[in-house]
């Protein structure tokens, strides 16, 4: 009979034999759950959690959905594993299926395991189609944790992978971000000069052979773009013959109220990047996908990647079981629905809290941005905080949001907001009532007296 453990042994076993991602160990006390359903979470005790940031912003289905769970069962009897190098019938469908939702023009892909190795593979494709070497990308962004990808991201989960991240071949543009302009601008006046910003780049370094972008940075803020944005960089990497590359792997699969962002603006990438959503997390699917011009450059040329769960038949059947539950319940509409409800009731918060500098989002893509002072938006706390483990202010509410039953996702100074897309208003009544509570922990740290909000 195997061992009987305690949740007590559990998460005493967890801790010491296993490493906690992006943080200190020392502090790591993981919650034990056992079970999980629709937009809630179960842990040992019984307690039921609001899954207010479906988990890592990926599980879009909600927890348990019954067409996707069982479409892995049907392929784990008919075939649980074959190499890459053979067809499937389930390769097939969920390839026809993609050319049906995803932006057009994208054609061909190449199947992995996560986000990451979609963004390496998109590297190395752009690398060797366009015969160059560097690749922009963005400051306030994160591209996967392999170290190319760790090179390719901006925030502070880079330095530690230095100086070895950054011979990886990436160089740093300023981000979109019209709450707190990087280069000091001030939307419409800018006539989008981050863009324009990342023309200068192309032009001054030559070796370009993309640049990569989440259309809507994810963890680093949900950055929407104004409309000109994306077609402008669209026009810039056309006129400067640089790729485009898009990191959709929060962002797509109806997150933001389409099915991928880019669609919101109309432009059609030459790589698109994703994962999570395809498979609302179920199994470890991630996807490059590029235009046939990309693909015919390999007819006669070898390409010079791959990986042993590459097209991994378990995960192409979620995916397909994915895409179809996604289109029966109408989610891609319902996010545009409920994120137009979610939004006015976080819009609401801000004049309540002083706390509260932005809240910014898109379909059921939010974020709360919490800063020490309105009139000059400085946060509670720094990059280099967060990387010392030092205690931060939106881990403090997100702390107090999960004492009320309600888990949400913290980084930095914000707080990402992305429940499963099957949320129902009452079920967003009560994962912003538990953060309007939890806010006042945030704004008795305000420093000073906020005069915008005091009326003086």
């Amino acid at each position: 009979m195997p061992e009987v453990l305690s949740s007590q042994d559990i998460v005493r076993w967890t801790r010491e034999l296993n490493y906690g991602t992006w943080r200190l160990q020392k502090n790591w006390n993981p919650l034990h759950i056992v079970d999980a359903e629709g937009c809630y979470f179960i842990d040992a005790d019984g307690k039921r959690y609001l899954d207010f940031s479906a988990q890592a912003m990926c599980v879009n289905l909600g927890h348990k959905n019954a067409a996707v769970i069982r479409a892995i069962q049907e392929q784990a009897r008919a075939l649980p594993y074959i190499a890459p190098a053979y067809a499937t019938d389930v390769r097939v469908e969920l390839s026809r299926l993609l050319l049906e939702v995803l932006p057009r023009g994208l054609t061909k892909f190449f199947f992995t395991t996560s986000g990451t190795d979609a963004n390496e593979a998109a590297f190395k494709i752009a690398r060797m189609y366009t015969g160059r070497t560097k690749i922009i990308a963005r400051y306030r962004s994160y591209h996967g944790s392999t170290m190319a990808s760790i090179g390719a991201t901006g925030d502070p989960r880079r330095w530690p992978a230095e100086p070895g991240a950054k011979g990886q071949g990436f160089i740093f543009a300023p981000e979109v971000n019209c709450y707190a302009c990087p280069i000091k601008h001030e939307y419409p006046g800018c006539d989008i000069a981050c863009a324009d910003y990342l023309d200068q780049m192309i032009e001054n370094e030559n070796d370009v052979a993309a640049v990569v972008v989440e259309p809507i940075a994810g963890t680093n803020g949900v950055l929407v773009p104004p409309p000109e944005y994306m077609p402008r960089l669209r026009r810039i990497c056309d006129n400067r013959g640089v790729l485009l590359i898009v990191d959709e792997v929060m962002t797509g699969w109806g997150r933001t109220g389409k099915w991928f962002a880019v669609d919101h603006w109309d432009v059609q990438p030459d790589i698109l990047v994703t994962a999570k959503g395809i498979t609302s997390a179920y199994m470890p699917l991630g996807l490059c996908a590029t235009t046939q011009k990309i693909a015919a450059h390999f007819d006669d040329r070898f390409f010079a990647h791959g990986h042993t769960y590459e097209a991994h038949p378990m995960t192409l059947a979620a995916g397909v079981a994915a895409i179809r539950e996604m289109r029966r319940l109408g989610l891609v509409e319902r996010a545009r629905e409920m994120g137009d409800y979610l939004g006015a009731r976080l819009r609401a918060l801000k004049d309540k809290h002083i706390s509260i500098g932005d809240v910014r989002g898109l379909g059921l893509f939010w974020c709360v941005d919490l800063v020490k002072n309105r009139q000059t938006k400085q946060p509670f706390n720094t990059k280099s905080d967060k990387m010392e483990g030092k205690p931060l202010v939106v881990d403090q509410v997100a702390a107090a949001m999960m004492k009320n039953c309600v888990a949400v996702n913290s980084w930095l100074s914000h707080l990402v907001i992305a429940p499963p897309l099957i949320i129902e208003p009452e079920q967003i009544e009560a994962g912003v009532a538990a953060l309007d509570e939890a806010l006042a922990l945030a704004d008795a740290q305000v420093g000073g007296r906020d005069l915008s909000r005091a009326g003086l």
